[in-house]
C-alpha cells in the first residue's frame, strides 16, 4: 500500500496560555490498485511541543496580535519548521480569549504567517473534545468502546465532556477555572497580608502553595514580593498553604456532577470503571483529584501533560484536506479556510 508522511501543526491561543505543537502523520491509501483512493491516517506522532507562554493581551478586551505573531515565529524557528513544510494545521482560540473583540481577525492573521490553516474560534464543546483527544481520553474510548469523562480546567472555563468512540456524548461548561483561582488568591493575600500582588505571582502561588483541604499532608511555604497597601512600599512575606480555592473546587465538582447525572444510565457503568481524566493548567491544583474523587465517587487522574492537551489534540485531530475530523465541525460554526 502507498504511504505518505506529512507534518501538521496545532496552535492553541487560550485564556491564560498559548502553545504550539507539531506532529507527524503517516497517510495510507487503502483503496488498492485500480480502485477509488481511500486515504486514512494510520499513525500520528508529536515531534515538537513549544514552551508555554502567557497569552499576551493589549487590553482587557483585545489580544496583542503582534506579540502572538512573535511567539509563533520564534517557535517555528526553534522547531526548524517553515510554513511550506506543513501539509495541514489549525489555529484555535479557546476560552475567554475567543470572546475578545479582535479574536477572529487575529487568528486569521496568524494563519497568514503560520500557513494555510483551518482557523476556528472554539466553543466549549470543541475545546473539551480537543482536550480529551490530547489527553488520550478520546483514544481510550475509541479503543475500548467504553465511555470516558474528560474535565478540562482552563484559564477562563472548565469544560466537561463524556466521550464515547472518540466523540462526545454530553458536554457542558462552567465559567470557573484557573483565572478564578488566581482572583481568589489575590483577594486572600490582600485581605490577610495587606499586600497587592500581580497576576503572575498569584499563578505561582496557585502552582506551589494553594491546596484543597482534602490534601491534608501538603504543607508548603513561598516567599512573595508585592506592594504594601499600608505604606505603599515594596515588601516581601512568606505565604503558607491555605484554602482560598475551596469554593471554586466545589463549583467545578457540581458542574461535573450535573453532566454525569444527565448521562444515559447505560453509560454509567463504563464511567465508573474508567473514571475521570483531568486536563488543563487548573488540573495541577494540589488536592483537586482527591476532592473530585470524593465528590464524584469515581477514580480521578491527571493527564501526563495537562497544560498542552488542547494544542496536542488540535495537532492530532486534523485529517485530510484541512478539515477537523468528524465530531468537531458541529461545535465550530465559524470554522473556515482563509
Amino acid at each position: 500500500m502507498q504511504t505518505e508522511e506529512i507534518l501538521s501543526a496545532g496552535i492553541d491561543i487560550g485564556t491564560s496560555t498559548t502553545q504550539l505543537v507539531f506532529s507527524r502523520m503517516i497517510l495510507q491509501n487503502t483503496g488498492g490498485f485500480g480502485r477509488i483512493p481511500q486515504i486514512k491516517v494510520v499513525s500520528k506522532e508529536v515531534i515538537y511541543e513549544s514552551e508555554i507562554y502567557f497569552t499576551p493581551l493589549s487590553s482587557r478586551e483585545e489580544i496583542d496580535g503582534e506579540r502572538v505573531h512573535e511567539i509563533i515565529k520564534k517557535e517555528y524557528e526553534k522547531a526548524g519548521v517553515c510554513p511550506a513544510d506543513l501539509a495541514t494545521g489549525a489555529v484555535i482560540i479557546t476560552g475567554e480569549t475567543s470572546r475578545k473583540r479582535n479574536a477572529e481577525s487575529v487568528v486569521r492573521a496568524i494563519a497568514d504567517v503560520a500557513g494555510e490553516f483551518v482557523v476556528a474560534t472554539a466553543g466549549e464543546d470543541l475545546e473539551s473534545v480537543l482536550a480529551g483527544k490530547g489527553a488520550g481520553a478520546a483514544d481510550l474510548s475509541q479503543k475500548t468502546g467504553k465511555r470516558v469523562v474528560n474535565l478540562d480546567i482552563g484559564g477562563g472555563t472548565t469544560d466537561i465532556a463524556v466521550l464515547s468512540l472518540g466523540g462526545k456524548v454530553k458536554a457542558t461548561s462552567v465559567r470557573v477555572a484557573g483565572n478564578h483561582y488566581d482572583e481568589e488568591i489575590l483577594k486572600h493575600v490582600r485581605n490577610k497580608y495587606s499586600i497587592a500582588i500581580g497576576q503572575r505571582t498569584a499563578e505561582e502561588l496557585k502552582k506551589h502553595v494553594a491546596c484543597c483541604p482534602q490534601k491534608t499532608d501538603f504543607h508548603e511555604t513561598m516567599e512573595i514580593k508585592g506592594r504594601s497597601l499600608l505604606t505603599g512600599l515594596p515588601v516581601r512575606v512568606n505565604v503558607s498553604t491555605a484554602e482560598p480555592v475551596m469554593m471554586l473546587s466545589e463549583q467545578i465538582g457540581t458542574a461535573a456532577h450535573q453532566v454525569l447525572e444527565k448521562t444515559p444510565p447505560e453509560l454509567a457503568g463504563d464511567i465508573y470503571r474508567n473514571g475521570v481524566m483531568l486536563t488543563g493548567g487548573g488540573a495541577q491544583l494540589h488536592g483537586l483529584t482527591e476532592y473530585l474523587a470524593q465528590e464524584l465517587k469515581v477514580e480521578v487522574t491527571v493527564s501526563p501533560d495537562p497544560v498542552n492537551c488542547v494544542a496536542l489534540g488540535t495537532a492530532m485531530s486534523l485529517g485530510i484536506g484541512d478539515k477537523l475530523e468528524t465530531g468537531f465541525t458541529d461545535a465550530t460554526p465559524r470554522i473556515g479556510r482563509r
